[in-house]
């Protein structure tokens, strides 16, 4: 076991590393979450290891739906929460499989853990520090909910890893008195956790002492540079970048010694002009960063723009080849003052057949919505809404979508398999259901002939001619194959209940007819 040499004011700890006078037994869950599992570990091998320590109610190690292979994680559910206590204190970090397994309350509701309230960072870690070494090491500053260093393939440490507390003010007091300290020998960074689109906003905003400028003429050489930027600190490096044939590119780099140097740099030169061009001068940039920010500025400058145009701006398609943008003024024109008016069109030219027309007040666009909206304009009905932004558009069709599925229709049930006696008198039963159901179907297909021929005769007087006649009534010569399958005495008895006494005396011979093909 990796040993951590480090010196701070440690408090007295309680089990499983709860403070001195902090509430230990807030947790009454019973069932934990168990990590780092190996692939090969089994539901038995978890059962064997955490019933040593108390009554077991039920173990499950998660797998792929699909493969059925493991997922490295499962879960312990114990009988009283005191069983599952003494199992995290005693089991934590025990190797499964030659693996140390990580284990955890199991929290239901995962807002914890996703909030990253009580989550620290910690960096420059020795590669001999496991999971234990640095569980042991910040356990005296609270309870922690989850400890994990970061590894590779092979299981060897990234030098950096992950500590969760209970609560914010012990993440607060670990990095107060860890960060910057010596641990086996290596200076660690303690800080909060950051989400990585949290650290690219901080990463623009920290200081910096490296500055692009571009908009350069031809003619600016490194030296330049130097002489222009050197009034505002020490330079360390300054280069003008140029081509495979030594031709300026018209941007550079100035790298000063001091960040405050850097940032008075940019302030005072940013926009400038130097041989009639103007420079932009700013921080050096990562790729994502830069495009970072320069999403944040579109997101802001489209949001300015739909709330200046609130209610103001309208939508039209279904326009003809025709139009263009004086004719879709003209055609809003008489609802009011219009500031601006567009056709959509492709690259090459061609309308799109939709456009925007923005008014100068909320009144004049809904009049215009009013009157111009299904109205005939060269042979086409127009389509006129109020311009919506593309994520607002989405989400409201999404709502319609999801009012108009329809209603899930459960399970249908099975048919059920006819039971039979076992032996001689179940084979008897198979074979007398099978020779009557072969004999019903040669039955159906003769009498439905016999009757489709009587019902197409004009003069037939027979009862199935004149049933085919009765409002509500199928023909019965389209479906006689399934009735005939069905035993003679119910075939009367839903006739009776549906006819007079003298049609049910009418159909009578027939079925005699029926009953004896079917035999």
């Amino acid at each position: 076991m990796a040993q951590i040499q480090v010196q701070h004011q440690a408090q007295m700890s309680g089990p499983n590393g709860v403070a001195a006078g902090a509430s230990g037994n807030q947790f009454l869950t019973t069932s934990l979450y168990v990590g780092d599992l190996d692939f090969n570990v089994t539901d038995s091998q978890l059962y064997d290891l955490f019933s040593q320590v108390g009554q077991v109610l039920s173990v499950r190690v998660c797998r792929d739906l699909s493969t059925r292979r493991s997922l490295g994680y499962g879960y312990v559910n114990y009988a009283n929460p005191a069983d599952a206590a003494r199992a995290l204190d005693v089991l934590n970090f025990t190797p499964l499989n030659n693996k140390s397994i990580r284990i955890m309350y199991s929290h239901r509701d995962p807002s914890i853990r996703k909030s990253g309230t009580g989550n620290i960072f910690i960096k420059n870690l020795d590669k001999s520090i496991d999971h234990k070494a640095l569980h042991d090491t910040f356990s005296s500053f609270g309870n922690i909910l989850s400890c994990k260093i970061a590894t590779d393939g092979s299981g060897q440490s990234k030098g950096f890893g992950f500590v969760q507390f209970e609560n914010k003010e012990s993440a607060q007091n670990a990095i107060d008195k860890l960060n910057g300290m010596l641990i086996n020998d290596k200076q660690v960074f303690v800080g909060h956790f950051l989400r990585k689109q949290e650290r690219e906003t901080v990463a623009i905003k920290t200081k910096f002492n490296n500055v692009f400028v571009k908009n350069l003429a031809e003619s600016t050489t490194d030296e330049d540079l130097k002489k222009i930027f050197g009034e505002y600190g020490t330079i360390t490096s300054a280069v003008v970048m140029r081509d495979g044939d030594g031709k300026s590119k018209c941007f550079g780099f100035v790298n000063f010694e001091n960040v405050d140097d850097a940032a008075k740099a940019v302030d005072a030169l940013n926009g400038k002009k130097f041989d009639d061009r103007e420079w932009y001068v700013g921080k050096a940039q990562k790729k994502s960063e830069r495009e970072q920010e320069l999403k944040g500025q579109f997101e802001q400058a489209m949001k300015e723009t739909v709330d200046k145009f609130q209610g103001l701006n309208l939508y039209i398609k279904n326009l003809g080849d025709s139009i263009d943008d004086e004719k879709l003024k003209e055609l809003f024109s008489e609802f009011g003052t219009i500031t601006s008016c567009k056709v959509m069109r492709d690259p090459s030219g061609i309308s799109k057949g939709s456009g925007f027309v923005a008014f100068s007040t909320p009144e004049e666009a809904s009049r215009a919505l009013a009157e111009m909206n299904g109205k005939m304009i060269v042979s086409k009905p127009l389509y006129v809404a109020v311009a919506q932004r593309k994520e607002e558009r989405r989400a409201r069709l999404q709502a319609q979508f999801s009012q108009m599925r329809p209603v899930a229709m459960g399970p249908s049930v099975p048919p059920r398999m006819p039971m039979y006696p076992p032996g001689l008198l179940g084979h008897r039963c198979r074979t007398s259901l099978f020779q009557w159901s072969r004999k019903v179907s040669r039955a159906s297909v003769l009498v439905d002939d016999v009757v489709l021929d009587l019902c197409n005769r004009p003069s037939s007087h027979s009862p199935l001619c004149r049933t085919r006649c009765l409002p509500g009534v199928m023909p019965i010569g389209t479906h006689l194959a399934v009735i005939c399958k069905i035993s003679p005495l119910t075939w009367v008895l839903a006739v009776c209940s549906l006819f007079p006494l003298t049609w049910a005396l009418a159909y009578l011979g027939e079925m005699h007819l029926l009953d004896n093909l079917c035999r």
